[in-house]
């Protein structure tokens, strides 16, 4: 049962829409299957999540939703440069968040403004890769990243402007490197291939200005330590009948020693601004079937344990399950299209601030769209 390399591309990658939704702030999953592609290789794709987390605060009023929909954009090129080494550039988003609660007055707004929090990171990772042989690929590279955030508190959850219910953060975008080290294991002839890849923290000093009272009190710009987690992939797929593949990812991030700690507000609250009390676990198991020479399509299922509850109020939901369909049009063999869609079952959870449970979010929804294009020359 030898699969031509079009048929292994039905596993370029699940959807577009893999990752879209994670544990902690994990977005893109921060898969190279790009890399692992035969030959030279060259993709781009955008994602999108359009979310609905709404819940009731302690006093029982309506939270109305607060997840903001947001996309992400990703790309990477792979070049074949000899017959044993291999190079590559890799481009996502890998952490972020996105959302603002109601400005109605109660327990996350004051009738002017609501709780918010922003998060934007970028990623380019340089990929060398040496193959000894056919079935053997070990690779490894420096990983560049950038991280800027915003947050907004407001509301009697967090003491009203008495307390930090009028703070206001800015996270300066600032720029820090990281590694990644891998290996591959492929028998071409069954479509078989695993790989693992590990991801090392990235320690980043951001410069930080922090207000309070609603911009009454401003201190002086401040550094804030963040350090974007460890994280290891493990990618593998098979041939199961003639034009058919299983395949499963699992993923695990280090978030249970993740912290942002500004030093105003540790100094005056006693609190972190974001912390997690677990590590994620992830797993998505699936098919992908070749229907004719310009047809495929996949089908999975996927679970992610979250990074512990109670959970900060801004992100307030535990974890996930899902199901995903994706297809893939070629029209000819060096090029295709994939869109694809995946429906998320949110965990409840518990929104904590200050050590103290502000709201309970329960039966929330997420639909995750996606589109990537493809090309081998």
């Amino acid at each position: 049962m030898k699969l031509s390399a079009i048929h292994s591309a039905i596993l370029l990658s699940l959807i577009p829409t893999t990752s879209v939704l994670a544990a902690g702030l994990d977005r893109s999953g921060q898969s190279i299957s790009a890399f692992l592609q035969p030959g030279n290789y060259v993709e781009a794709g955008i994602s999108v999540l359009d979310p609905e987390i709404k819940g009731k605060d302690n006093a029982g009023h309506k939270v109305s939703d607060m997840a903001e929909d947001y996309y992400f954009p990703s790309a990477a090129i792979k070049i074949q440069a000899t017959d044993k080494i291999s190079v590559g550039l890799i481009y996502d988003q890998p952490y972020g968040a996105d959302s603002q609660y109601s400005t109605d007055a109660g327990a996350f707004g004051d009738g002017k403004q609501g709780t918010g929090v922003e998060v934007k990171t970028n990623n380019i990772t340089a990929l060398i890769g040496y193959q000894p042989t056919e079935n053997w690929n070990v690779y490894a590279g420096p990983v560049f990243q950038t991280v800027e955030a915003k947050v907004s508190l407001r509301g009697a959850a967090y003491g009203g402007p008495a307390a930090v219910g009028g703070y206001d953060i800015a996270l300066k975008e600032e720029d820090a490197y990281g590694w990644l080290a891998g290996f591959a294991y492929q028998i071409p002839a069954i479509a078989l291939k695993a790989a693992v890849t590990y991801r090392s923290e990235i320690k980043h000093e951001v410069e930080t200005f922090e207000t309070f009272g609603l911009g009454k009190l401003v201190f002086p710009s401040s550094t804030t330590e963040i350090t974007t987690p460890q994280s290891v992939n493990l990618d593998l797929q098979s041939g199961i009948a003639q034009n058919t593949l299983a395949f499963a990812n699992i993923r695990w991030v280090h978030w249970s020693q993740f912290a942002v700690t500004p030093n105003i507000l540790k100094a005056k609250s006693k609190n972190n601004l974001i912390d997690y009390s677990d590590d994620q676990w992830s797993a998505s198991v699936g098919l992908g079937h070749k229907f004719n020479a310009k047809w495929s399509g996949t089908a999975a299922v996927g679970y992610d344990s979250g990074a512990g509850n109670p959970v900060t109020t801004l992100g307030p939901t535990e974890g996930y399950w899902s199901i995903g369909l994706g297809g893939q049009y070629s029209p000819a063999e060096n090029y295709f299209i994939q869109a694809g869609v995946k429906y998320f079952w949110l965990g409840d959870a518990q929104a904590q601030t200050g050590g103290r449970v502000a709201g309970s979010f329960e039966d929330n929804t997420a639909f995750g769209y996606g589109m990537k294009i493809g090309y081998r020359f």
